[in-house]
């Protein structure tokens, strides 16, 4: 026999996210023993200290099963479409409705809803580069074309003339990620609404929308007490995309939603579009029956986001006087420093064999610097301080 025929598709994202499966699977991080007291894992949104209580009281709470048809076939249901929208409509003063909310088992199956709606072979997707480092790989997934627009490296702000630029009469869609993964910036409302007139400006100009995907997956990662302005506040033509997987540091245990802002006009085809999108992917994309009747109860939850602020701030202060430059996190899970040299893949693996394992910034598209993750507990925070210390004399 010859050998494999792949996917097109899928052969052009094993070349493209070569590197990004090559870390995921073979570096020191990913081979090295998770159990090792010392290790100081700083690379990825992932708990490293037991769940919420409240969190596993509500999974527990709706398990037993209160009727015959508990554990049946689930979709978009009632009650978790109204625990949402009556969350949005408290926290955000804004009128959702739950006909507009479409449930997800987290933001990815979200993102991926927003780009099969809108997306033809061929259209592209504009997305704001430093990126969450799987947009260009789901948007190449559905058969698009992912399109970069830089942001303003001095404010790490959208840079609205390079996005004006990267629209095209072939774009479908931009997506803006706020509070932004990897920069930890929360774009500012008059930024937004400069965003917003750059793409009702293009849209009038191409004769349909352009749709904005406003990944909001930090959406309640907030520090220092900031007001968060939602994009959709701005553009009455976007998707609202969440999960609640960072608000409970719990990405495992998958949920989300994309919810249609009541500014969009003539929704109706949009909701029908989403509720297709959604069972053309079966039940993989839904949130199981357990989390739909828990949604309410998480709803009210959240990771201690203080304790986060606090590991910004120790982690801030000790790399400043070492020397690393980086901008303040002012959300997500995220810092964003300087490399000492400019090879940031070989100052990580500098670091991993002191076993303190952060993400290279080239893979965010950030060559020259690296992500740390303040998800790692404070035992692992206060002994990587030294390590960054003692690498940024010896570089």
């Amino acid at each position: 026999m010859g050998s494999h025929r792949l996917s097109s598709i899928i052969e052009r994202l094993l070349e493209q996210e070569a590197p990004l499966f090559d870390f995921f699977t073979g570096s020191a991080w990913a081979l090295g023993d998770p159990e090792d007291p010392e290790v100081c894992d700083l690379v990825v949104g992932n708990p490293h200290e037991m769940a919420l209580p409240a969190f596993v009281e509500a999974i527990q709470r709706w398990v037993p099963p209160q009727d015959d048809a508990w554990f049946a076939y689930k979709f978009n249901e009632p009650y978790a479409r109204e625990a949402v929208a009556t969350g949005l409509r408290r926290r955000r003063g804004v009128p959702f409705e739950p006909e507009d909310v479409f449930l997800t088992d987290g933001a990815f199956t979200g993102l991926n809803l927003c780009v099969r709606v809108v997306a033809d072979p061929g259209d592209e997707i504009v997305f704001l580069s430093p990126p969450w480092f799987f947009y260009s790989a789901l948007i190449v997934a559905q058969g698009a074309t992912p399109v970069r627009a830089l942001v303003d490296r001095r404010t790490w702000d959208p840079d609205l003339d390079a996005l004006e630029a990267a629209i095209t009469e072939r774009t479908r869609a931009v997506i803006v990620n706020s509070p932004n993964n990897p920069t930890g910036r929360i774009y500012p409302p008059e930024v937004l609404g400069g965003l917003a007139q750059v793409l009702s400006v293009a849209s009038e100009r191409i004769g349909r929308p352009i749709y904005l995907i406003s990944d909001e997956a930090y959406s309640r990662i907030v520090f220092d007490d900031r007001a968060y302005p939602s994009p959709t506040e701005h553009y009455a033509s976007s998707f609202l995309v969440y999960t609640y997987g960072k608000q409970l540091l719990a990405p495992g245990q998958r949920l989300g939603y994309v919810a249609l802002p009541p500014t969009m006009p003539d929704r109706e085809p949009v909701r029908a579009a989403f509720e297709l999108a959604q069972m053309s992917i079966g039940g993989n994309g839904v949130p199981n029956a357990v989390m739909q009747r828990a949604l309410a109860d998480l709803d009210e939850l959240s990771v201690d986001v203080k304790a986060l602020q606090r590991r910004r701030d120790l982690l801030t202060e000790a790399l400043r006087a070492s020397g690393y430059e980086l901008p303040t996190a002012e959300g997500t899970f995220y810092l964003l420093p300087t490399s000492p040299i400019p090879d940031d893949r070989a100052f990580v693996e500098r670091l991993a064999r002191d076993k303190v394992y952060v993400l290279p910034g080239s893979l965010v598209e950030t060559p020259g610097r690296f992500r740390i993750s303040i998800t790692g507990n404070d035992d692992m925070v206060e002994r990587s301080i030294p390590v960054f210390e003692r690498a940024a004399r010896e570089a």
